[in-house]
């Protein structure tokens, strides 16, 4: 089967950028749910099309938008790693919510799933807090949790200098403490982003994409570490619903889930606020982007049947 590709647009809850998003479907086929992924910072929507082709095969229909300062949302390619300052946290979540709407609306009755991947499972886990009701299931890739003073330091910092320089100034020294920092995790490492995947072909088609690895602009940091220090507060674990399944999946080999600790302690906070339906899955020598690895199959394979467990009920 292949997988049909639709652009939606809409505007951000920013109020200013147009949000480009894609929707996977096959033509004549009976879906049986929909899966959102949101996908991770200094990215873009575009890099699922294997992991949604997969996913429409099996009857699902896919969407995915790009955030603001991300991908075809950015209105130019010096906009990309911009957000606004005052807007950019409550923008991210709601400009997935809004998609979320549209296709629903296309698809009435289905069991909607939420994918989030690094930036994408922070963004989720703050929106589960607020907007969980309703959802089928949820999965997290690739995901962290950053410690309480490093959240507010690095919050306290993007603000001054936004206030200073602006939203779209760019800081060595915030990115020196924020994604930068991830470069230094690989030994030996052959380009400042191996540490996303273990297959050079990956990491090389990365580096060669002009809307992937960009920095960030002090105000998107602001809208950033305002997710971190959110996501960590056991009160956000304590507001998700209690029956809602929730699959964590991150690779050992992962920095930003600190080679597996982090995604623990996440998953025994989610335990802590009585979620009873929450597995996690730890795959041996993968890294951050456990759907592009070589052992890729296996990852989609322990998704899907994850979700048919569910699905069924």
């Amino acid at each position: 089967m292949s997988a049909r590709e639709t652009v939606i647009t809409y505007p951000s809850h920013d109020k200013t950028s147009s949000i480009h998003a894609l929707l996977w479907d096959a033509e004549g086929m009976r879906p049986r749910g929909i899966i959102q992924i949101i996908h991770g910072a200094s990215e873009h929507c575009e890099r699922y099309r294997s992991f949604a082709g997969y996913l429409v095969d099996r009857g699902f229909v896919v969407c995915a938008n790009d955030h603001i300062g991300h991908g075809k949302s950015a209105a130019d390619r010096s906009k990309l790693g911009y957000m606004p300052a005052k807007t950019g946290k409550e923008a991210l979540m709601q400009d997935v919510g809004t998609l979320r709407g549209l296709v629903s609306e296309r698809f009435p009755g289905l069991p909607h799933i939420m994918l989030g991947h690094s930036m994408g499972s922070f963004i989720l886990r703050v929106y589960l807090s607020r907007y969980g009701e309703g959802l089928a299931a949820v999965i997290l890739s690739g995901t962290g949790q950053q410690p309480r003073a490093l959240s507010a330091f690095g919050n306290l910092l993007a603000r001054l200098l936004s206030a200073i320089r602006g939203d779209g100034y760019k800081s060595n020294l915030l990115h020196n403490l924020g994604m930068g920092a991830l470069s230094k995790s690989i030994p030996n490492a052959r380009t400042q982003f191996d540490w996303i995947c273990t297959d050079p072909a990956v990491v090389d088609a990365y580096v060669n994409d002009e809307a992937c690895g960009m920095m960030f602009s002090v105000g998107a940091y602001v809208a950033l570490t305002g997710l971190t220090g959110e996501m960590i507060s056991p009160r956000c674990a304590q507001a998700v619903p209690q029956g809602l399944p929730i699959l964590l999946i991150a690779g050992t080999e992962d920095p930003v889930g600190e080679k597996g600790r982090a995604v623990k302690v996440v998953y025994e906070q989610y335990l802590a606020a009585r979620c009873t339906r929450v597995a996690l899955r730890l795959y041996e020598g993968l890294r951050h982007e456990v759907l592009n690895e070589p052992a890729r199959e296996t990852v989609y394979t322990d998704i899907l049947n994850w979700l048919e467990l569910w699905l069924s009920r």
